[in-house]
C-alpha cells in the first residue's frame, strides 16, 4: 500500500463514515477495483475507524466528557446502594436507596450500554463473515442498495420528539441490533442507525448525536479485538507512516462530515445519498456479474 493509497482511503473513510453511504462498502470497493493490498487484513480498516472516532470525540467532546463523568457517578451510586442493601438486610436498617439514573446524561450512558450489547455480540460472531464478504464485489453492491432503501424511508419518517428521558431501553436495544448488522460492507452504519433512531421516534438532532456517540464502544471494541490478533504480523516503518496519514485524513475529513450531517438530517436531504448508494450498488452488482 502506497502513501497516496492510504491518504485516499483515509479521505474515503472520513467522508463515508458519517455521510450515510457506507465506509466499509466504499473501502471494500476501492480495494477490489484498484487491487490495493494493506498487508494486514482488516487492521488498516479498523485504524481508519479509529480516525473517525477521534472526529466524534472532537465534535461532541462536551457531551462525551459529561457522559464519562456521569458513568463514574453511576458506578459510585451503585456501590453505595449495594452497601445500603446489605446494611438494610443484615443490620436491619431502613435507609433509602440512591436513584442511579437521575438525569438525562445518566440515561444517555445507560442507553448506549444497552445498544452496545447486541452490537458486540453480532459483531464478534460475524467477524469472519464480514471479512470474507469484503472481498466479494456482489455483497457491498447489494448492501448499498439496501442502504438506499433505508435512506429513502428515513426522509419520509415524521419528526420525532424523543430525547434521552423519553427513549426506552427497548429502543436502544433495537438500534444496537441494527448497528450490529451494519458491519456488513455496503450497509451504512450511520444510515442504518439514524434510520432506526428516526423510526423509534427520536428527535432528529438527538438521533445524529446518538448514532455517532453509540459507535464509540463498538469501534473501541473492534480495535482491541484486532490488536489481539496482531501476533506475528510484520509492520514496517513505511506501513506505520501510511497508517498514520490515513488515520489523520479520516479524522479531519470526518469532523467536517459530522457537521454536514447535522444539517442534512435537520433538512431531510437523505434522498441525495439514497440515489448515490443505489447507483453505486447497481454498478457494483453489474460489475460482479460482468467479471464472472
Amino acid at each position: 500500500m502506497s502513501l497516496l493509497e492510504a491518504i485516499l482511503m483515509g479521505v474515503i473513510q472520513g467522508v463515508t463514515e458519517f455521510l450515510p453511504v457506507s465506509s466499509s462498502g466504499h473501502l471494500a470497493l476501492f480495494k477490489l477495483l484498484f487491487d490495493v493490498e494493506t498487508d494486514s487484513g482488516m487492521l488498516f480498516d479498523v485504524l481508519l475507524h479509529l480516525g473517525t472516532l477521534i472526529a466524534i470525540f472532537v465534535a461532541f467532546y462536551r457531551d462525551i466528557f459529561r457522559m464519562v463523568r456521569e458513568a463514574f457517578a453511576i458506578l459510585g451510586d451503585f456501590f453505595r446502594d449495594t452497601g445500603i442493601f446489605f446494611g438494610n438486610v443484615f443490620l436491619r436498617r431502613d435507609e433509602p436507596y440512591y436513584r442511579i439514573v437521575n438525569n438525562s446524561y445518566r440515561k444517555f450512558v445507560m442507553l448506549v450500554i444497552v445498544s452496545t450489547i447486541p452490537t458486540g455480540i453480532i459483531g464478534y460472531m460475524a467477524a469472519d463473515v464480514v471479512e470474507a464478504a469484503s472481498g466479494i464485489l456482489l455483497v457491498p453492491g447489494i448492501c448499498l442498495v439496501l442502504t438506499a432503501v433505508l435512506l429513502f424511508l428515513s426522509d419520509r419518517v415524521a419528526d420525532g420528539y424523543k430525547k434521552p428521558k423519553q427513549v426506552t431501553y427497548s429502543n436502544a436495544f433495537f438500534i444496537g441490533i441494527c448497528q450490529g448488522y451494519a458491519t456488513l460492507p455496503g450497509l451504512s452504519r450511520s444510515g442504518t442507525t439514524l434510520t432506526a433512531c428516526l423510526f423509534s421516534g427520536f428527535n432528529r438532532q438527538f438521533a445524529v448525536k446518538y448514532s455517532f456517540i453509540m459507535s464509540i464502544p463498538a469501534v473501541l471494541g473492534a480495535v482491541v479485538l484486532k490488536l489481539t490478533d496482531l501476533e506475528g504480523l510484520k509492520v514496517t516503518l513505511a506501513d506505520i507512516g501510511c497508517y498514520a496519514a490515513g488515520v489523520l485524513c479520516a479524522a479531519v475529513v470526518g469532523y467536517i462530515c459530522i457537521k454536514t450531517m447535522l444539517v442534512v438530517v435537520r433538512n431531510k436531504k437523505f434522498i441525495i445519498f439514497a440515489v448515490y448508494c443505489l447507483l453505486v450498488g447497481l454498478v457494483s452488482i453489474g460489475g460482479y456479474f460482468y467479471t464472472l
